[in-house]
């Protein structure tokens, strides 16, 4: 069954060797790009904390005196396996959903199989753009927010600084990449549901103003506690939401015009047998 896509049942216990297999497949490599992540696991860290120097350039902070703290003997450790774990599920995510493929595609047809496939690409491609604007504008953007609200020591007041624990930092900073990764599939998932039949362009349309609430509404459960965050997501998303009405009214139009194609040949063909 592995490599042969034909359209033919399968009894149960093939289904489920060959769901053990992908299983296999997907969680060794998943285990081999932890080991080599977790082997640098303090050098991916170092990658990770690049935007935190920017937010101190960004609030004219001495980057000689900045600095992450820890405050448990063990929590660097379980930080370095957090972020290993994280680089893994990121290196890994290629094999894990071609195995996915692999397993489904038996059961689609080939039209099907050929409709999938561009959704495949697209998804992770999307994922990396949503993990970039993380890395390159929002994150530099909250810590020098935080890093602002610092208070240098003076007559009648007292010195407030911010001194970041790793495994917080790390918490922000996965936590906005899996949140604008995630929304940064609603094309996809519009895309497809519009390929179904399940949503419509003129749907989407007239619910745009309840998508604008969502929208703040997961941006509040998704990311940090702070106005930022949420506004810095909420954007995005509804921006995202006009893209997808957009290639939902594309499908439709190609849909369309598929339709009219098939009309005019089996016009055609009946022109001929008359």
């Amino acid at each position: 069954m592995s490599g042969d896509y034909e359209d033919k049942p399968q009894p149960l216990i093939e289904h489920l060797m060959e769901l053990r297999t992908r299983l296999i497949w997907s969680i060794g490599a998943f285990f081999l790009a932890f080991v080599v992540c977790f082997f640098f696991a303090k050098q991916l860290f170092n990658l990770l904390v690049i935007p935190y120097k920017w937010a101190v350039i960004w609030a004219k902070l001495d980057i000689a005196k900045s600095e992450l703290i820890y405050t448990a003997p063990q929590e660097f450790f379980f930080t370095q396996v957090k972020v290993a774990m994280f680089g893994a599920l990121v290196i890994a995510f290629p094999v894990i959903a071609s195995q996915i493929y692999k397993f489904v595609a038996p059961g689609l047809y080939k039209n099907e199989r050929a409709a999938f496939l561009p959704f495949l690409i697209a998804s992770p491609v999307l994922f990396l753009l949503g993990g970039a604007l993380v890395y390159f504008f929002f994150t530099p953007m909250v810590m020098w927010f935080f890093l602002a609200m610092q208070q240098a020591p003076t007559e009648g007041e007292v010195g407030i600084s911010l001194l970041p624990r790793v495994s917080e930092y790390l918490s922000l900073i996965m936590t906005l990449v899996l949140s604008f990764g995630l929304v940064f599939q609603l094309p996809v998932v519009t895309t497809l549901l519009a390929r179904v039949g399940i949503l419509s362009s003129k749907w989407l349309r007239e619910k745009r103003k309840f998508a604008i609430v969502i929208a703040f509404v997961v941006a509040a459960v998704l990311t940090p506690p702070d106005p930022m965050s949420q506004i810095g997501l909420a954007i995005p998303t509804i921006l995202l939401y006009e893209i997808s009405i957009y290639a939902a009214r594309l499908v439709e139009r190609r849909r369309d015009e598929d339709a009219s194609s098939d009309e005019a040949s089996s016009d055609v063909a009946e022109t001929e047998k008359a």
